[in-house]
């Protein structure tokens, strides 16, 4: 059995969906291979799974001493966080909803 590194981020304010867009091109990547990719994309959801698969790197290197050119992702994801529920006055006296959505980006490693 292998062990899993874990790194955690929570209400990143980018909706689900935008991230796992991104997490699905990285998954199953080695670490460092991943962070090059994760650099060099466009998208604003990259730089928030880059810091947390930054963060798991260097949580292996501390706390349990593993070097991270060892390390491949084992499972990542995008869960929904809370939604902030605003509104705003539309037409004809109406009501036009507005939903901000945060998500939480999980990702573990394991050395190979």
């Amino acid at each position: 059995m292998t062990y899993l590194v874990r790194s955690q981020r929570k209400y990143v304010g980018i909706s689900a969906q935008k991230v796992r867009l991104v997490i699905d091109v990285i998954r199953g990547m080695r670490a460092l291979d991943a962070m090059d990719v994760l650099s060099h994309m466009p998208q604003a959801a990259a730089h928030e799974v880059r810091k947390t698969l930054q963060s798991a790197l260097a949580n292996a290197e501390e706390n349990e001493s593993m070097a991270p050119e060892d390390m491949w992702i084992a499972e990542i994801y995008a869960d929904e966080g809370p939604r902030a529920k605003r509104y705003r006055p539309g037409a004809r006296g109406r009501v036009k909803p507005i939903i901000r959505r945060s998500s939480h980006i999980t990702v573990y490693l394991e050395e190979r």
